[in-house]
């Protein structure tokens, strides 16, 4: 039963993503959107917005990170889970383990980024300090059909 309420809790969550996610694709973004979490709380979100913004680390998972490390005014972030809706490439990866996430649960699959196991492997890679406990493909349908609609409208 412990394992039912957990799932239940990270589908809450990515579902939250999923929205976030919707948000940057009416801003004309790729639809890519993240929460970070810790004890129940959401302490950060972001969507894709490095158009918008000018920015190339503007990517949903930086701007999660930005946002929680500002709300407790620390850039490390013990005990918490980040969803995303895409998994994570190496840039945002990299940024995961030095915020010290405890663990990270994406959608879909990116096969031509994805730093969690799809290309790269950095967040399981025992070369690093930091460990990353990592789960892939929740609700990784929903997210892959905005992506494909997103990318199926501008090609």
């Amino acid at each position: 039963m412990a394992d039912e309420a957990c799932v239940a809790v990270d589908r809450e969550w990515m579902r939250r993503a999923l929205a976030l996610a919707d948000q940057a694709a009416a801003a004309g973004e790729v639809p890519v959107g993240a929460v970070l979490v810790r004890d129940g709380e959401a302490l950060g979100s972001g969507w894709n917005a490095p158009v918008g913004s000018n920015d190339p680390t503007a990517h949903a998972e930086v701007m999660a990170l930005r946002a929680a490390a500002a709300a407790v005014s620390n850039y490390r972030l013990p005990g918490s889970t980040l969803y995303a809706t895409m998994e994570p490439c190496p840039m945002c990866a990299g940024a995961i383990v030095q915020a010290r996430v405890a663990r990270v649960v994406y959608a879909a699959r990116d096969e031509r980024w994805g730093a969690v196991e799809s290309v790269f492997e950095i967040l399981g890679s025992r070369r690093l300090n930091h460990h990353v406990n990592c789960e892939g493909g929740l609700l990784a349908e929903e997210s892959a059909r905005r992506l494909k609609d997103f990318f199926a409208v501008r090609r």
